[in-house]
């Protein structure tokens, strides 16, 4: 359950690939494999990685006509609730797929879990999302700041945001907080919005990794990110959310008002195997945010 070594060997191998480290097992990856060579850093606040190519034309191709057919008003989580509702911060259409939908989509989920190294089962299915004139997402962070999204899968650790189609102008991925966002030099192809950061132009196939939280597990504010407005064309992506741990687990839900109860069954389990000094910031948490497996811990009278 150590997230933390997940988060480490994340980070280690996106420092490798990006330094043109290219492991001896790559080629051994098969249709699910990666091409380490186009791997590109592009940012290390937040960490930020542009695969090109990720995606062949013809997958882009069937992940549209897999969705377009199917697509429904994006929704956002409300910060206090959890829940989702409909917003103007966000404006595109989406759904989502299966994650063994097709020989396809189970090829990609494949491929993206040989990229990042986190586990297949950590991964939310697959969204594809469309923009149409002047649709956009405001600057948001992937992580939760509600401890009921967090309950299955805990926080969310990397975006692969994978690009399906190109897009005359507009409809960046931008970074305001991103430390190299003055360095970036932008000429007239780029949107106004696209000014205001660190920002990635959609290129059919393209892939982008970024990852919301530092290798320490806490939230990484860097991480902040948006899609800007189309200005012309019509943009089609695709988003794969990680998280901490399985995102299909069962989860019991805490009954209690004074948080002494655990809010996952495998809580004993990984308190056993030292997880409560290990990853203090899950299991046991703080005050003010109480984690999620107090009473295995012992920290209930606290």
């Amino acid at each position: 359950m150590d997230f933390h070594r997940h988060l480490f060997l994340a980070a280690a191998v996106a420092l490798l690939l990006a330094d043109g480290f290219v492991p001896a097992t790559a080629a051994s990856l098969g249709a699910g494999g990666f091409d380490p060579s186009r791997v590109v850093q592009l940012s290390w606040r937040p960490r930020a990685f542009l695969h090109k190519g990720f995606l062949t034309d013809a997958e882009c191709d069937h992940l549209i006509a897999l969705a377009k057919d199917k697509l429904e008003k994006s929704m956002v989580a409300d910060n206090e609730s959890g829940k989702s509702v409909q917003s103007e911060v966000r404006t595109s259409s989406g759904m989502f797929l299966e994650k063994k939908q097709d020989e396809v989509v189970k090829r990609i989920e494949e491929r993206i879990s040989a990229w990042t190294f986190l586990p297949p089962e950590n991964g939310e299915s697959i969204q594809i999302l469309h923009y149409q004139n002047g649709e956009k997402y405001e600057p948001h962070y992937d992580y939760f700041h509600d401890r009921n999204n967090q309950a299955l899968g805990g926080h969310r650790i990397a975006t692969v945001l994978m690009y399906l189609s190109n897009i005359e102008k507009g409809g960046e991925t931008i970074f305001p907080n991103a430390e190299g966002k003055l360095l970036q030099p932008k000429d007239d192809t780029w949107s106004e919005c696209a000014r205001n950061g660190y920002a990635v132009k959609p290129v059919k196939g393209d892939a982008l990794l970024f990852f919301s939280l530092h290798p320490d597990a806490t939230t990484d504010s860097d991480s902040l990110h948006g899609s800007c407005p189309v200005i012309e064309g019509e943009k089609w992506s695709a988003t794969k959310w990680i998280h901490v741990r399985s995102f299909d687990l069962p989860v019991k839900q805490s009954g209690s008002s004074d948080g002494c109860e655990d809010d996952n069954v495998l809580c004993p389990q990984w308190a056993a195997v030292g997880e409560c000094a290990k990853n203090p910031n899950y299991m046991v948490g703080t005050k003010e945010a109480p984690g999620f497996c107090r009473k295995s811990c012992k920290v209930c009278a606290e």
